[in-house]
């Protein structure tokens, strides 16, 4: 199996920091490779040699190639990348080598051409030399030129290159982060960061994985961070060098020389704070006060959850806040809002609604939290009991003191796009379960427009997770009842993105207005300070310590707020 490399530079490549001490002694007494190369013109080419092993041979040969690149020991990927010489059906391949005596490594380097002896294998589906029982060290070559790579990339040019050392000329954006901590790996895509339901189904590769000569998992250090300690989606790198292979079913690129990266997507340190009510929309990624469910396992990773969340609180400063993915119990909302209000100078704290403590059976709630001097709520948090709802929608009347205006407000959280059944509500392009969303909605909808008939009003916000993307059923249905997305109506395309799944951005929190409402709407913004942030540094993972992250709201949650302003002065007549 293949390990992890950690970065240590000699020359023109990373030798594993490991691994480095004990190579230096080696060194010391200059222990060649054998130099008997009288077999080079006989042996097979690198072309041949993966040929044998793709029809299954198995018994020993000689192969001869010049390294493209070297991944040593345990904390790499155990092995080197050998390419064909010839000018004709040039190939590359690797050789898994982990028995080679570290006296041998220091002579295998980008540039050796090299006759060895091994068996032709197979891992992961494809051609590789292993087993290898001599190498002989023949002089040096120049370096095989890398063939330039283009995204997106046809099927047939990404096999034609497997193995080889290629170039990707153009600039390349980091549009996902997700396994940085866990495998040091990115996903990079050409142009800009790729969007839910907005990659073509053409059959091309249009991401590709920026991985670190490693397939280990938890690289100490983290690999390609910034100053800061992090990786945002929306950074940019600059031409990438490394070898191409296709490994645990992506497209991957092994660098030999450091990536350039640019700072495309700094953090935003406050939000665009619009002008008048500020209501928000955050899911606060499982809050929970009774240790070891969903939230967190201890008390220190409680503390760091709690300074991340309550740093992100106070900075969106919002008047009246829709929360999502609470514990479903007595005390952690009490909790919640006790702890932050103990931040928070007295004008600015918050109250709780009246109204049922335990709602619906799932282990997590939604809950309005506001500010009494600036909304006085009319009614107790009310719920709707309709079973389609596995957490069901909180909602209330409130009346802003600095406008008298009376509206509805709502905070929703619709079921999630996981635990996929076997049959029904399967995953038909919208992800599972979202025959189940369009119902919810509907519920909800009837819901609203009851309380908003007996609040007498016709101004209503529906706020939080929807759990469905821009385009998809719930979010249609909702926008035909005459509900504005307020996130499509005041933001541009390249900022509509609350959440980052496998790569591909895109919005599960929004806020709607009803048309009567909507008009008033001072401004919106998604202050995006989690979803474009790596993983690791989340309040549970090993980086939510770290200097820089703790007590930064960066990744106080696996979704961006979202926050919009309410003109609190009444139009002219």
């Amino acid at each position: 199996m293949h390990g992890r490399q950690r970065t240590a530079s000699i020359g023109r490549y990373f030798w594993p920091a490991a691994v480095l001490a004990s190579l230096l002694a080696f060194l010391l007494f200059d222990r060649p490779l054998a130099a008997d190369c009288g077999g080079l013109d006989s042996a097979s080419s690198v072309s041949e040699a993966l040929a044998l092993a793709e029809m299954g041979q198995t018994e020993v040969i000689q192969v001869q190639g010049v390294v493209t690149a070297v991944f040593p020991g345990r904390q790499g990927l155990n092995g080197f990348f050998l390419q064909s010489i010839e000018s004709e059906n040039v190939r590359g391949g690797f050789v898994y080598a982990p028995d080679l005596a570290l006296s041998d490594w220091h002579r295998i380097e980008p540039g050796s051409l090299l006759l060895l002896t091994a068996r032709p294998g197979q891992w992961q589906g494809r051609a590789q030399l292993q087993r290898v029982q001599s190498v002989s060290h023949c002089g040096d070559r120049p370096l095989p030129s890398p063939a330039a790579l283009d995204l997106p990339a046809e099927r047939d040019e990404l096999e034609r290159l497997h193995g080889r050392l290629v170039t990707l000329p153009d600039d390349l954006v980091v549009t996902g982060n997700d396994q940085l901590g866990r495998f040091g790996s990115l996903k990079l895509s050409a142009g800009d960061r790729l969007f839910r339901h907005q990659v073509p189904d053409d059959g091309r590769l249009h991401r590709i994985v920026l991985d670190d000569g490693s397939y280990a998992r938890h690289p100490d250090p983290v690999p390609y961070l910034d100053a800061r300690g992090t990786r945002r989606v929306g950074d940019r790198v600059r031409a990438l060098t490394g070898v191409l292979v296709e490994a645990f079913d992506d497209w991957r690129l092994h660098p030999v020389s450091s990536p350039d990266f640019v700072t495309g997507n700094p953090r935003p340190e406050l939000p665009q704070s619009p002008a008048g009510l500020r209501v928000a929309a955050f899911n606060v990624e499982n809050y929970f006060v009774t240790l070891g469910r969903r939230g967190a396992a201890d008390d220190a990773e409680l503390q760091r959850q709690r300074d991340k969340l309550f740093a992100a609180l106070e900075r969106q400063d919002a008047h009246l806040l829709a929360l999502v993915e609470v514990e479903n119990s007595r005390t952690a909302l009490a909790d919640l809002v006790q702890r932050l209000n103990a931040r928070l100078p007295e004008e600015r704290r918050y109250a709780m609604l009246d109204g049922p403590v335990r709602r619906g059976d799932d282990a997590i709630k939604v809950a309005l939290i506001y500010r009494p001097t600036e909304l006085e709520p009319l009614s107790g948090a009310e719920t709707d009991p309709h079973p389609v709802h596995n957490r069901p929608p909180v909602f209330a009347a409130f009346r802003d003191r600095a406008s008298d205006r009376r509206f509805i407000a709502a905070a929703v959280h619709f079921k999630a796009k996981v635990g996929c059944p076997q049959q029904g509500d399967i995953d038909r392009g919208q992800g599972c379960w979202n025959r189940l969303r369009t119902e919810q909605a509907e519920a909800l909808l009837e819901a609203v427009t009851d309380a908003a008939r007996r609040h007498e009003t016709d101004q209503i916000l529906l706020a939080g997770d929807f759990n469905s993307y821009a385009e998809e059923d719930p979010i249609n249905l909702i926008q035909r009842h005459g509900y504005v997305d307020l996130v499509a109506d005041h933001l541009p395309p390249k900022r509509r993105y609350s959440y980052v799944f496998r790569g591909e951005s895109g919005t599960l929190d929004y806020i709607f207005a009803s048309n009567s409402l909507a008009g008033a709407v001072t401004g919106v913004d998604i202050w995006h300070i989690n979803a474009d942030e790596p993983v690791f540094l989340a309040f549970d993972q090993r980086g939510g310590g770290a200097p820089g992250s703790r007590g930064q709201p960066w990744r106080s949650s696996d979704h961006d707020p979202v926050i919009i302003g309410i003109r609190r002065h009444r139009p002219a007549d």
